[in-house]
């Protein structure tokens, strides 16, 4: 794998919402079921913003709901991190998985999804 230098703090990261139901349909916020880490991933993938806008990355899947922004220092400021891993990739690193520790996993999904906002949403 590649290296690369760490991100800086004022970077913003795009999670694609590839499911509906992580998107609140009343507030239209995205919620914390965007945030949860599933079994065999190591991180939330997630899209660096300086190199893919937000309908790009919506363009990648063949389906998806939404792409909403995050801050890397928001991130930060709650015990995790953003790995880059390819030009255009990273992914939010040191969440637990819901299996191990329900109680933090819920925790961490909530902030991730309070800081975020929607950018992009399909017309």
């Amino acid at each position: 794998m590649r290296q690369f230098d760490p991100l800086p703090n004022n970077a913003i990261v795009y999670r694609t919402l590839l499911r509906k139901q992580w998107i609140d349909e009343d507030t239209g916020k995205v919620k914390a079921d965007a945030y949860f880490l599933r079994v065999n991933e190591r991180g939330l993938s997630v899209n660096l913003a300086s190199v893919c806008s937000p309908k790009q990355c919506a363009e990648l899947f063949h389906k998806c709901y939404g792409v909403a922004s995050i801050e890397v220092a928001g991130v930060r400021e709650i015990g995790l991190d953003v790995e880059q891993d390819w030009a255009n990739h990273a992914n939010i690193i040191n969440l637990p998985y819901r299996e191990n520790d329900l109680a933090e996993a819920e925790r961490l999904a909530g902030l991730l999804a309070r800081q975020s906002q929607i950018v992009w949403k399909p017309e």
